[in-house]
């Protein structure tokens, strides 16, 4: 058994869950968010609390435990409070400036590069700082994901896109070229 599947998931009372076969709808204050739960993986409504428990012992069963466990702990999460991710823009002349659904980044090619927000994701953005906001934990990871492989931080002066908390490895350069 995994010890995150076995954790109870509680809900408050403003979150109302609905199971309806294998589809699992949690509603909250800032929205809706659906996902199909595997077969082998039962989810059972008590009290004030979720719990999930597993038709049999099998390795893969007991993976899917722990990973549905935390997929219905972030659905909670994010119809209550949310999801942020924080991106920064490192290097002169890069930034990005929001118009309407679309981001439009600088970042030393030619043309702008014009990125389409995807539903559920909002953005924030302050010339070299883009603040990600979102409801749904997996999209707003690929959409930052998305953003980041724009331009990769690279190792030498740390230009690129990075995540805020992100640490960039940084090489020495031509050593032989100073002596």
């Amino acid at each position: 058994m995994s010890r995150i599947g076995k954790r109870p998931i509680p809900i408050t009372k403003d979150v109302e869950v609905r199971i309806n076969g294998d589809m699992m709808t949690v509603k909250g204050p800032k929205g809706v968010l659906q996902r199909r739960i595997h077969n082998k993986i039962k989810v059972e409504i008590n009290d004030e609390n979720l719990l999930l428990t597993v038709s049999d012992n099998h390795r893969e069963t007991r993976a899917l435990h722990g990973l549905f466990g935390a997929l219905v702990l972030n659905m909670v999460t994010g119809v209550t409070k949310g999801f942020e991710k924080a991106l920064e823009i490192v290097g002169v002349g890069y930034r990005a400036e929001l118009k309407g659904r679309t981001v439009i980044f600088n970042l030393g090619y030619s043309n702008p590069v014009h990125f389409e927000l995807p539903d559920g994701i909002d953005a924030n953005v302050d010339k070299n700082k883009v603040l990600l906001m979102g409801i749904d934990k997996e999209l707003l990871g690929r959409t930052a994901e998305k953003i980041r492989n724009l331009r990769k931080p690279e190792p030498y002066k740390g230009k690129g896109i990075k995540y805020a908390d992100e640490m960039i490895r940084r090489k020495a350069g031509k050593a032989g070229a100073a002596t």
